[in-house]
């Protein structure tokens, strides 16, 4: 990326290859670090920032040779996430794995992957933060704001685009542990209720089964049985929808423990006695081959000490001997 400072603080971009396919608002939002994501859209739907001269939209997608025209912006330092107040050290101890291509977090329950709706601090906010010098760095995929586990983050746009790829073809593996309510007692089984996203009052996602919404596939099986009161169980997504897994447990009578839209309210307060104090949802498990390389990837993340407090609580501790 080549760039000119203009008089008043004006600067122009030309965008290389390498940022080309991006998006606008994620450009600017690298771009413009400590600046809020719904102050990006203000200053593109304003059009403070144009594009070859022109005004465009935040969804916008980059191409080689594009200048883009960014105003002055005052800047401010990105917030804690909230109970940390140690800058972000804590933030490059959740990095797993890093190459060239790709970084992965164990994302900590409470942490939402990106600012937005009233948040202006996000996993990947706080990761650009940590490496300014970072040309790229995207999100590959999604984990709700509840949810722990893997997620991984491209450091170049060629890795994203293979990413996004293998995903969309249904060659990248997922699978996530989740407590659910009673004994699963159906073994293996896929779940292939349709799935359409509504809002509920206060704007948040709604998710319900529906036969005229998005094809969505889960595939559950056991891991460990609790007695009568809860099951932990492996989920593969062979679709990525929003809530879906735990919209197909709810479905199947065996809603996610913690879960407050979806789940059991005396089953969430049975397990808030014995100390959960989250939704029982962990992404614990990527896997995927490299294109052209052919290279076999696997990422695992345990479960968190929290979320096996409250397993060993369930049953008297020699039973978990060795787990």
């Amino acid at each position: 990326m080549t760039e000119k400072l203009r008089s008043q603080g004006v600067s122009y971009s030309e965008i290389d290859e390498d940022l080309a396919g991006q998006r606008l608002d994620n450009f600017l939002l690298t771009r413009l670090k400590g600046v809020p994501r719904s102050h990006i859209y203000q200053l593109i739907r304003s059009g403070q920032v144009r594009v070859n001269s022109g005004r465009t939209q935040p969804k916008y997608r980059l191409k080689a040779g594009d200048k883009v025209r960014v105003p002055p912006v005052r800047r401010r330092a990105p917030a804690a996430a909230p109970g940390t107040g140690e800058g972000l050290d804590w933030l490059a101890e959740r990095i797993i794995f890093e190459d060239n291509r790709l970084l992965v977090v164990d994302k900590p329950a409470g942490l939402a992957v990106h600012g937005g709706s009233g948040l202006d601090f996000g996993l990947i906010e706080g990761l650009r933060s940590l490496r300014p010098a970072s040309k790229t760095l995207e999100l590959v995929h999604r984990l709700d704001r509840g949810t722990s586990g893997c997620i991984l983050v491209a450091k170049k746009r060629s890795a994203l685009r293979q990413l996004h790829a293998l995903i969309r073809e249904g060659a990248m593996t997922k699978r996530y542990l989740a407590l659910v309510e009673g004994r699963w007692e159906h073994g293996v089984v896929e779940i292939d209720t349709p799935l359409r996203v509504g809002r509920d009052a206060g704007g948040g996602a709604r998710v319900r089964p529906d036969a005229e919404g998005k094809p969505s596939i889960s595939e559950f099986r056991l891991v460990e049985q609790f007695g009568p009161t809860a099951s932990l169980v492996e989920v593969e997504i062979r679709t990525g929808r929003t809530h879906q897994i735990r919209v197909h447990a709810a479905s199947a009578g065996h809603p996610v423990a913690g879960d407050d839209r979806y789940g059991s309210p005396p089953f969430n307060a049975a397990m808030e006695a014995v100390g959960l104090r989250r939704i029982f949802l962990h992404a614990h498990l990527i896997e995927f081959v490299w294109p052209e390389s052919e290279e076999d990837f696997v990422i695992s993340a345990p479960l968190p000490r929290e979320l096996n407090e409250v397993l060993n609580r369930l049953v008297p501790p020699r039973r978990r001997k060795g787990r």
